[in-house]
């Protein structure tokens, strides 16, 4: 794997309270999406994991406003 590719994912494997000051969840980002999207799903795995795909595959600054606008709270 290309270090930019590890890089690539790296806020989204990260603890949520690590990457944004709003959260003291431990829960790491990717998981927090995962959870988002089940409940938004109707717990619909499959389509979960349609939601998920484009994530895996943003920046980082992509993800991260991705969290920050389906997650703060």
């Amino acid at each position: 794997m290309a270090a930019d590719e590890i890089e690539k994912t790296h806020v989204i494997d990260e603890p949520m309270n690590k990457v944004f000051d709003w959260s003291d969840d431990e829960t790491v980002v990717r998981d927090a999406l995962w959870d988002h999207y089940m409940e938004a799903n109707n717990h619909n795995t499959d389509k979960t994991v349609v939601d998920m795909k484009p994530v895996i595959d943003m920046s980082d600054d992509d993800a991260k406003a991705l969290a920050e606008k389906l997650l703060k709270k």
